[in-house]
């Protein structure tokens, strides 16, 4: 079992940054993958990033390449998604997942997710 708490969440500018907090507990966290993705009001939940146990590999979705940044450390069992440059659109309740094994890229392939962190971005 792998409990999720995302944090960092807030009001910001656009242009403005946020650095989001996935914290883990459970055994298996630094075997795992993780996720971050977002849902915005009357839209499905979208994928943004991943990166894998170890932290060598990391992949996001077109929406935020270049402008984010998903790193982790094992040691604190803790994940972050750095945004830079934010846009009204990027405007969501941001969601941390973790799944066993290789990095996955759809929500159904993670296990475990939290309550998520709302983001808002004003223009």
């Amino acid at each position: 079992q792998v409990q999720l708490v995302e944090s960092g969440g807030g009001l910001v500018q656009a242009g403005g940054s946020l650095r989001l907090s996935c914290a883990a507990s459970g055994r298996t966290f630094s075997s795992s993958a993780v996720g971050w993705f977002r849902q915005a009001p009357g839209k499905e939940r979208e994928f943004i990033a991943a990166i894998s146990w170890s932290g060598g590999s990391t992949y996001y979705a077109d929406s935020v390449k270049g402008r984010s940044t998903i790193s982790r450390d094992n040691a604190k069992s803790t994940v972050y998604l750095q945004m830079n440059s934010l846009k009204s659109e990027d405007t969501a309740v941001y969601y941390c997942a973790a799944a066993r094994g290789l990095m996955r890229y759809n929500t159904h392939e993670y296990d475990y997710w939290g309550q998520g962190t709302q983001v808002t971005v004003s223009s």
